[in-house]
């Protein structure tokens, strides 16, 4: 079989089943897309290595795709057996209603096409790396994996009352962009920043960076960056917090109080808040 460029698997949506899911279709990948991923892997798993924590090194080490594009195959072999979860193929961005109901059942969809060459520095949507490389050695994690489960179960609520803008920033400053404390330091875990050599680095070394304690509400008020480095980042003490600090909240009547409320600009304290510095200390 001769193997195509994976710009022949991007946005293929005719396929699609009504789940918006498709066939992996690994044999498509050319010879060029599994080098190009061992050099993204060679680049950021050294880099996770160092500024990663611990739980996702561990996880990615478990995953064991340093040699090519994986198999969503063998990698839910190895989920289903740890944390009940599996990858789902698709073949770019689903319908949020989609996205949720895949969640609350423990499928992550992970986008089956890698980014060409001209990419490699900047992609303006998630590709296979990012969702594989960032994500999938959390959902190893079971606080993540709980975490996850719950907040695709929350999915229909915030659209039937209009506020989905709000539970997508919990998701946003959580599983793409969050920071969590280990053993005195701070270290990244979000796919946002794990996936991208340059925000690995910023969000952890940068000293002007704006990094505040985890706030479930103020984080569900706070606006964030699509197309370029976040300029505040919130920070876990422990993962366990993203379940203790977000299963006992109703999210209803917080909905209901700022959903038609400006979200707070990104980068700004609060009256009364106290930035983290570099450790993960708050600052006299």
């Amino acid at each position: 079989m001769t193997k195509t460029s994976t710009s022949g698997l991007r946005g293929e949506y005719g396929s699609a089943a009504e789940d918006f899911t498709v066939s992996q279709d690994w044999g498509r990948y050319s010879p060029e897309a599994h080098e190009r991923w061992r050099r993204l892997y060679a680049a950021q798993g050294g880099l996770a290595r160092r500024y990663a924590a611990s739980q996702f090194v561990e996880g990615l080490e478990r995953l064991d795709c340093a040699e090519g594009i994986p198999r969503f195959e063998d990698a839910n072999r190895v989920l289903g057996a740890e944390t009940g979860w599996s990858l789902v193929a698709v073949p770019g961005f689903i319908p949020d209603a989609v996205f949720f109901d895949h969640l609350a059942h423990r499928r992550f969809p992970v986008t089956r096409w890698l980014r060409e060459e001209h990419e490699l520095d900047y992609l303006v949507e998630p590709d296979v790396f990012h969702d594989f490389f960032g994500h999938v050695p959390m959902l190893l994690n079971p606080s993540v994996a709980h975490f996850l489960e719950l907040y695709g179960k929350a999915g229909e609520r915030a659209m039937q009352m209009g506020a989905l803008d709000m539970l997508a920033r919990i998701y946003w400053y959580t599983v793409e962009f969050g920071l969590v404390r280990e053993d005195g330091a701070l270290k990244v875990f979000g796919a946002g920043i794990v996936s991208s050599a340059g925000e690995t680095v910023y969000a952890i070394e940068d000293s002007n960076v704006l990094r505040v304690p985890f706030d479930p509400i103020r984080i569900m008020r706070t606006a964030y960056s699509i197309d370029s480095f976040q300029q505040n980042y919130f920070v876990l003490e422990s993962l366990d917090q993203l379940i203790d600090g977000l299963v006992q909240l109703d999210f209803g009547p917080l909905y209901e109080r700022w959903r038609d409320e400006a979200p707070l600009p990104a980068g700004q304290l609060l009256p009364g808040e106290q930035a983290l510095d570099l450790s993960g200390e708050r600052r006299s």
